[in-house]
């Protein structure tokens, strides 16, 4: 029997409601979305940056179908109940939203719903104009952060190492 804590995992819908909630509140929300394969200290550093960036968290996590599609049929890894459950623990993280839609267009349902005052990206995706999620950004008027990663930390470079070892 699983004890995680599920509370903070909402549909899309969901994470609607509770963001215009927080918003008439006057609390600023922030996004953010990946995979979260292998979650690490990578996406550690990512999900504590984005958070600084407002006061709210919500992390849009790609479901397993879109993954595969994207990524190959030997990923993800972990399932996306388990990569949810992880980052649901994370203190920093205030909500999970499960990204049912193709890989590369799974957080403009995202944006669309919670209509962020900040979504984070990886500072690696260039300028925030550049970015595939930037015309959602801009419907929403949400302001784009780039968060630089730590060099090796990547669930890429961590399958490498464990392959080699």
């Amino acid at each position: 029997m699983h004890h995680w804590r599920t509370e903070k995992i909402l549909s899309t819908d969901e994470a609607a409601t509770k963001a215009a909630e927080l918003k008439t509140s006057g609390k600023k929300i922030v996004t953010v979305n990946g995979a979260f394969d292998i979650l690490h200290a990578g996406h550690l550093d990512m999900l504590e940056e984005a958070k600084m960036q407002g006061d709210a968290l919500f992390v849009g996590v790609n479901s397993d179908t879109s993954i595969r599609d994207k990524k190959g049929a030997d990923r993800p890894y972990i399932s996306q109940e388990e990569r949810m459950a992880m980052l649901a623990a994370l203190i920093c993280v205030d909500y999970v939203v499960l990204l049912d839609a193709p890989y590369d267009q799974a957080q403009d349902a995202l944006i669309l719903a919670v209509k962020p005052d900040v979504h984070a990206n990886g500072a690696e995706y260039g300028p925030v104009e550049t970015w595939v999620d930037y015309p959602a950004m801009q419907k929403v008027g949400a302001k784009g952060y780039g968060v630089e990663r730590r060099p090796g930390l990547a669930t890429s470079d961590i399958v490498k190492k464990v392959k080699e070892a």
